[in-house]
């Protein structure tokens, strides 16, 4: 709708006064005592950690990096001061963990993606996703976003496997270079698609017979622009009949 020119955009460019640029960071999991060092730093200064997992329990078909698994690896090196939230838990369970997190009875707060949206804990200021590279780019802008909510400095690390896919590496890139939320989407469009916005397919580029929004951005402004100009004066109607 917005590039058919049938819906304006509204892009709120500025952040609150306070607010810093969380600083993104990829890092191998090899590097993981490394992390720990940092994390340990972070929580003698009193401030406080998410630390994301793409699954609770650990997988025979998935190689991926599971919550609880990392609970219980996190609690043997800061004993009493990390916690755990994900899905499986009830609504009761969540709210007593998370009210614990804020209250900053919790430093580390193990979670899957639940903690995606609807969380503001100002004093949180590091997240470290796991498994990064298996997480789609807006999704990893959303997990960053629950840092840099308060005055602190904030960092975001990004945690990945050997190997990782070109498209991977594309989205890290994109992550590390802005916070900005619009550029970040435009470049996920970009690398995944649009898909069919009639249909189902959610992802990969349509076949435009004369120009597509990804590569033709500049015609598209054009055209609206002169369609503008042209519903100006109504003898325009009648001059350019043919376009209608």
């Amino acid at each position: 709708l917005a590039v058919y020119g049938d819906m304006d955009i509204s892009k709120l460019i500025e952040k609150p006064t306070h607010r810093k640029s969380i600083i993104t960071l990829s890092k191998p999991e090899e590097k993981i005592h490394e992390i720990l060092l940092f994390i340990k730093k972070q929580i003698n200064k009193g401030n406080q950690i998410f630390w994301i997992c793409p699954l609770i329990e650990e997988s025979k078909k998935l190689d991926y990096s599971a919550a609880k698994k990392k609970y219980s690896f996190l609690s043997s090196k800061f004993t009493n001061k990390v916690g755990l939230i994900h899905g499986s838990l009830s609504k009761d369970e969540r709210e007593e963990v998370l009210k614990k997190f804020l209250k900053g009875n919790i430093n580390i707060l193990v979670s899957t993606t639940i903690i995606e949206v609807g969380v503001d804990f100002p004093n949180a200021n590091v997240i470290i996703i796991e498994d990064s590279n298996k997480f789609g780019l807006s999704q990893l802008h959303q997990l960053r976003g629950r840092v840099g909510r308060g005055t602190k400095q904030s960092t975001c690390i990004l945690l990945f496997k050997k190997n990782l896919s070109e498209n991977a590496k594309k989205r890290i890139k994109i992550l590390k270079s802005s916070n900005d939320g619009f550029f970040i989407a435009e470049e996920d469009m970009k690398l995944r698609g649009f898909g069919d916005v009639l249909g189902y397919q959610q992802s990969g580029i349509k076949d435009f017979k004369i120009a597509d929004p990804i590569h033709h951005e500049d015609l598209f402004k054009l055209a609206e622009k002169n369609i503008k100009e042209i519903n100006l004066k109504e003898d325009n109607f009648k001059k350019y009949n043919f376009l209608l």
